[in-house]
């Protein structure tokens, strides 16, 4: 069958157009498993989409097959924001809303979506893309690797809970999210220039962390609560926002965002947060897989750790560009050789590494080092290290030149992002 591939036009006001958008947008909801969008919902998808100057691409059947007509069988979305990279921020083609119908599978459609989407970045100049998967095993056949985690964690805030002692000049006070989006938003601002990993926050964020809108109950959050620590000089260095769920002996915490730019700021508004009334547990989805709370509690065992899941994929348009742009550690060179079906990052480059930064060549020189793209996107912010992607197979080259790459590229601390998408 002969698809219809085409890109919503977003400012089209005329009747079908605004048919075809509404159709469009059930068809994501439908493809999630969600609920129907109602007119405020598709006003607030709206907002987002203008304020972030979103690509709304999709597949519809052609005119006169049995089910054409407004909605379409496939969906693909895209926008650009920043990403952290180390050493700079860089454009990301950040993509989103990937569906197909279940009549439709298997028919090339998100293929050719995304390599449009794609071709479309590279010509942009944008040299990195990214998605937050709910598979794991659909993106690593276009170059996506999984390049940061998220560690999902419970605390027992009963009589066993306690801090160590730790000096802490400042206090945490409560604040109320309609009133707070300046405070929220400059915290995270500053948490996103100093975090590797870290994504720009797309429009929809101010009205999740306001409370002004909830995509799931469809309407405004009444639960949602905040708080900020203030350091010695009582400036913002802290923010949680968060729910109690549940009723008796059940009720939680349930931490939505929390951004700490010190060590201090994090471990006070834990405190905080063991010290809510009328709750037993607080949980938290998006911990830094490096987080010290075990062993600044009392009991290390009052909190446990459910889940360490990949949360960001990364795939490197150009190559260049972006290993130019993250830290290195060793000072060192090797060839590297990339792989990639779709031939953006494929060929032989030589790095160089010196102070910490990195040049990068192509070169025609015999390749040390071999990988695929996927990969090369796992390890680009150093949420796999060389030598463990070495040992799974995952890479290939003499155990001198895997030991040299593995002492230039690896990274200690791992990267953190909290951006969804």
């Amino acid at each position: 069958m002969d698809y219809d591939f085409s890109t919503l036009d977003l400012y089209d006001d005329t009747e079908a157009a605004r048919a075809r958008r509404s159709a469009w947008l059930m068809a994501v909801q439908r493809g999630f498993h969600s609920g129907r969008p109602d007119e405020e919902f598709e006003k607030r998808w709206l907002t987002h989409v203008h304020a972030d100057n979103v690509t709304c691409r999709g597949a519809w059947l052609p005119e006169g097959e049995f089910g054409a007509g407004p909605a379409p069988v496939a969906t693909f979305a895209s926008f650009d924001k920043t990403l952290n990279a180390g050493h700079e921020m860089l454009p990301l083609r950040m993509i989103t809303d990937v569906t197909t119908s279940p009549a439709h599978r298997r028919q090339g459609l998100i293929r050719r979506l995304m390599l449009d989407d794609m071709a479309d970045a590279a010509a942009k100049g944008v040299p990195v893309a990214a998605l937050t998967a709910s598979e794991a095993t659909i993106y690593g056949r276009w170059g996506f690797g999984a390049a940061t985690f998220a560690q999902k964690v419970e605390v027992d805030t009963g009589p066993r809970f306690g801090l160590r002692a730790f000096d802490d000049p400042g206090r945490v006070e409560l604040i109320e999210p309609p009133d707070s989006w300046s405070i929220v938003k400059d915290v995270f601002e500053r948490f996103h220039a100093q975090n590797r990993g870290s994504v720009g926050w797309p429009q929809f964020y101010e009205v999740i962390h306001t409370a002004a809108y909830d995509f799931e109950e469809g309407g405004p959050d009444k639960k949602l609560r905040g708080a900020v620590h203030l350091d010695g000089d009582g400036a913002v260095d802290g923010v949680v926002l968060y729910k109690a769920e549940g009723r008796g002996d059940e009720r939680k915490i349930d931490v939505t965002e929390m951004m700490a730019l010190t060590t201090t700021a994090g471990l006070a508004l834990w405190r905080f947060l063991g010290g809510i009334d009328l709750a037993k547990r607080v949980t938290f989805g998006l911990a830094h897989p490096d987080d010290p709370l075990r062993w600044a509690l009392t009991d290390i065992n009052a909190v446990t750790y459910t889940a360490l899941e990949e949360f960001l994929w990364v795939r490197i348009l150009d190559v260049e560009t972006a290993l130019t742009a993250r830290p290195w550690v060793a000072d060192g060179q090797v060839v590297l050789e990339v792989e990639d079906a779709q031939g953006y990052a494929a060929g032989r480059h030589l790095i160089a590494t010196q102070d910490g930064r990195a040049s990068v060549t192509r070169t025609q020189e015999p390749a040390e080092v071999t990988l695929d793209a996927e990969t090369l996107g796992s390890l680009y912010l150093g949420g796999a290290h060389v030598s463990a992607l070495n040992r799974a197979g995952r890479l290939h080259g003499s155990d001198t030149a895997v030991g040299r790459f593995a002492q230039m590229a690896d990274l200690a601390v791992p990267p953190y992002n909290l951006t969804g998408f």
